[in-house]
């Protein structure tokens, strides 16, 4: 999970039961439980004859991806009956490691830290059974920005965390909502379809082609 969310792990990468057991000096039987227990939370998927791969999600389930994020995210928040200062501390410290992995170029890092605000966001109001949820919605988040192109700069997402962190620390928990909603639709609009309607996009790109035009 970590390694998708920093963006080591790219959506349709095969996982090899014997390869991975190997790696991580355990029998092929827990190896398989593992994956089997990715493939519940529908981070990656078997087919019987070629094995077991990260997920490849449709367009059309990056934006149902969204829009869960959205739901739970600004549901949570409207649904605070309490907002302690440890809360802003604990965002706050997550920005600055945001963007300190900016500002060093760290794509690893920042890729995991953009995506792993709203995860710790949900943990420090303290829903731990949303945070598994969120952490598992954020993961095909990650892998979908890197399918479907996502436009949206690493920067601007962090101003954005931080002006929602902003409007916690002022008490204005509406307004943390509404803005983690544009926040997340931004995200989301940066989205397109050439990777979806076009399998050929890596190839054509490599060979400098253009799509042919019936």
């Amino acid at each position: 999970m970590d390694a998708i969310l920093a963006g080591r792990i790219t959506a349709g990468t095969r996982l090899g039961e014997q390869s991975l057991a190997t790696l991580f000096s355990v029998s092929r039987t827990m190896t398989r439980e593992a994956l089997i227990r990715l493939e519940a939370r529908g981070i990656v998927q078997v087919s019987p004859r070629r094995g077991w791969f990260v997920i490849k999600p449709s367009f059309e389930e990056a934006q149902e991806a969204f829009q869960a994020r959205q739901a739970i995210e600004m549901g949570i928040l409207m649904a605070v009956q309490r907002l302690g200062p440890e809360v802003v501390d604990k965002l706050r410290a997550h920005i600055v490691r945001e963007r300190a992995a900016i500002a060093s170029d760290d794509l690893e890092a920042r890729s995991f830290l953009l995506g792993d605000f709203h995860v710790c966001l949900v943990e420090a109001l303290g829903n731990r059974v949303l945070a598994d949820i969120l952490r598992d919605l954020t993961a095909r988040t990650v892998l979908i920005s890197a399918l479907y192109q996502s436009v949206h700069d690493a920067t601007a997402s962090c101003d954005e965390h931080e002006a929602i962190t902003n409007a916690l620390a002022g008490g204005d928990l509406k307004r943390a909502a509404d803005l983690m909603v544009s926040h997340i639709g931004n995200v989301e609009a940066g989205l397109t379809r050439a990777k979806d309607d076009d399998p050929l996009t890596n190839l054509r790109q490599a060979l400098k082609l253009s799509p042919r035009r019936e």
